[in-house]
């Protein structure tokens, strides 16, 4: 993945079907909080995925199957292998052919007990199952049954899970979003480096002190954090993943407070690094 990519803001979608598509095997992550213009479904197939959507934290487990609407803030942490199916589909590409798209939102309860709704869900996730097989076998003709899907999902979305929403509040998030977009694309870019929260508001058009409250109340961290949540993200899947000493991995991505970085670590991990490398390495 790409340095960039794991802020989720600019997604590699197809040419050739508008949409990102993959079977995600992950081996660990820790996506800190970001948000991108297009509905995100998770689909889990083996293990767990622990997430929050906005102030909601909860966590997924085979066969639960969640959506992100856009332009949601969300974070992932993954501390064990899994795998699903994850799907991305741009606004853009779905304003096309959704009416009112920017009045619409869509949602599920992944743990419903009502018959009708499971069923709707269930012949959601039969679709994605489809699109998943068509994907891995890819035969003669493939687009046209992988984009006959898509449509059908799209219209199952529209149909059985859209609820409409007050416009202004879309416009407000919308202009909200496009003020954080251009300083989380910055830090992605320079977060090895020492950021001023001058800086940081120059990029933003913003008074300090101002920015300062903006970043916090839209973002739930100060912009230090979101920093240092954004250096460790890269911290933990190189701790997983190669051998390299614990200093050299900080000094590789910018954090330079020790103490600090442990107290964030247990904090979200639950145990030292060199602990959490041993469990892992016995997996």
């Amino acid at each position: 993945m790409k340095n960039k990519e794991i802020s989720y803001e600019i997604i590699d979608f197809s040419g050739e079907t508008n949409v990102q598509f993959r079977t995600s095997v992950d081996p660990g992550s820790y996506i800190p909080t970001h948000w991108h213009r297009a509905i995100e479904i998770i689909y889990m197939q083996e293990g767990s995925l622990d997430v929050t959507v906005e102030s909601e934290s909860f966590t997924i487990h085979e066969g639960d199957c969640i959506l992100v609407n856009g332009n949601v803030l969300h974070s992932t942490k993954c501390t064990a292998p899994n795998t699903a199916i994850l799907l991305q589909i741009p606004l853009d590409f779905m304003a096309k052919y959704i009416p009112d798209l920017g009045q619409l939102i869509f949602l599920w309860d992944y743990r419903t007990e009502d018959p009708v709704k499971k069923t709707k869900l269930m012949m959601l996730k039969t679709t994605l199952e489809q699109l998943q097989v068509i994907n891995d076998i890819r035969p003669d003709g493939y687009l046209l049954r992988f984009n006959s899907l898509i449509f059908e999902l799209l219209f199952q979305l529209y149909h059985n899970f859209s609820v409409k929403v007050f416009h202004q509040n879309i416009n407000q998030r919308q202009k909200e979003m496009d003020r954080l977009d251009p300083v989380l694309n910055y830090i992605a870019e320079h977060y090895k480096e020492p950021i001023s929260l001058d800086e940081i508001a120059d990029i933003a058009c913003l008074q300090t002190g101002y920015f300062c409250r903006f970043f916090k109340k839209k973002m739930g961290v100060t912009f230090l954090e979101y920093q240092n949540e954004y250096r460790l993200s890269f911290i933990y899947k190189d701790l997983i993943t190669t051998k390299d000493p614990v200093h050299v991995i900080l000094e590789r991505h910018g954090f330079t407070n020790y103490k600090l970085f442990r107290r964030m670590f247990l904090e979200q991990f639950g145990d030292t690094p060199t602990k959490i490398r041993k469990q892992r390495e016995s997996l």
